[in-house]
């Protein structure tokens, strides 16, 4: 049976990170799946939980050749406690990809992908091949190379899954942390062509001056003495009473959760030592900064804090909601919902302990595009 490469992560138990590229058994397809050859996969900010198991990378090594080199880094102890479930294990790693159905299934469905080029969602995409069942793939339209497929799911439906969420849950406008990040201007393209207002949250002037050059009306710059009157400001006029959190640690949600409360406020004509009755609803769906959540309790008692998760997401919604989803990305994957990447490397160069260090940092403008078959 032939062989290729995939790359996978390994905890030890001595609290080191292994990052390898290691061989495994190209699989036959069974009747509903298909066998793709991964052309290109993106490093998402999802995939490096996985990847890097919240390591050192400061102290990282590389060893090992040029074609198959090897990462190794230790992981502080308080990261230790929260990785007990996977000590041990060779993990394969990367969420998403696209590339060309090479073999297929008996069943018709596996069968009409053959020679197709598809987006896949499912794990194990930083490899040669990846085979999947025929439904977790996306057809993609005659033209759309896998590169520019390669961002399909993640990002694309996570942007839909957001405003989807807002409508099912009765809200009419969203706030959004992290907002110039590739996700973020995704969303802000997605919510201008559907009129949603978007309140958007940066850390740094040039990244508000990027989302305004895109349309963005309104835009907060959180490292400004004036960032929670703004963000009241910006809330009060959108109406928003639903924020999406990619930060996670720190007291993002709660400043969030006030400004909404204070917004919320001018609109009482009386006083109630209870804050007001207006729901506020942020989403932690991200972990930029994995200390605790810190919460102030200034904002009332009409307020929830929960967790978001796409897959989660997409089970609430049923198979005919997300197929609507993956069409509408299939069809507009060239504008709103088109990624954009700063490098590509291979297999062996997203191992290369440089560009580790650089894709780690989660930089805006730097996204990285894996290549597998160069």
């Amino acid at each position: 049976m032939a062989t290729a490469l995939q790359m996978r992560s390994l905890v030890s138990e001595q609290g080191t990170l292994e990052l390898s590229l290691q061989e495994f058994e190209v699989p036959e397809p069974g009747p509903d799946e298909v066998l793709v050859r991964i052309d290109a996969a993106p490093i998402n900010p999802s995939d490096l939980a996985l990847l890097t198991a919240f390591a050192d990378l400061a102290q990282a090594t590389q060893s090992g050749t040029a074609e198959r080199p090897v990462i190794n880094a230790p992981i502080p102890p308080g990261a230790m406690r929260m990785l007990q479930g996977r000590l041990g294990q060779s993990l394969p790693v990367g969420n998403e990809g696209a590339g060309e159905v090479v073999a297929a299934g008996s069943s018709e469905a596996a069968q009409a992908l053959m020679g197709r080029t598809v987006g896949l969602f499912g794990g194990e995409t930083y490899g040669h091949y990846r085979c999947v069942k025929a439904l977790q793939c996306l057809p993609l339209e005659p033209g759309t190379t896998a590169a520019q497929g390669a961002s399909c799911f993640v990002n694309p439906m996570t942007a839909l899954g957001m405003t989807e969420t807002m409508r099912l849950e009765g809200h009419t406008a969203i706030v959004h942390t992290a907002a110039a990040s590739n996700l973020g201007q995704m969303l802000n393209r997605l919510c201008l062509q559907d009129g949603i207002p978007l309140v958007n949250v940066v850390r740094r002037p040039a990244q508000a001056e990027l989302l305004r050059e895109q349309g963005a009306k309104y835009v907060v710059d959180s490292s400004a003495e004036d960032f929670p009157a703004q963000l009241t400001e910006a809330i009060a006029e959108t109406g928003a009473t639903l924020a999406f959190d990619a930060i996670g640690g720190g007291d993002m949600a709660s400043r969030i959760l006030a400004c909404m409360e204070a917004a919320a406020a001018r609109k009482m004509t009386e006083y109630n030592r209870y804050g007001s009755d207006t729901y506020k609803q942020v989403y932690n769906y991200g972990m930029l900064d994995t200390s605790p959540t810190v919460l102030h309790r200034n904002f009332g008692f009409a307020w929830g804090l929960g967790g978001w998760l796409l897959p989660i997401f997409l089970q609430r919604v049923g198979m005919d909601k997300v197929r609507e989803m993956q069409a509408r990305v299939a069809r507009d994957i060239h504008t709103t919902f088109a990624s954009h990447y700063t490098r590509e490397v291979s297999l062996a160069g997203a191992l290369d302990l440089d560009a580790l260090k650089t894709y780690s940092r989660q930089a805006t403008g730097e996204k990285y595009l894996i290549r597998p078959q160069q």
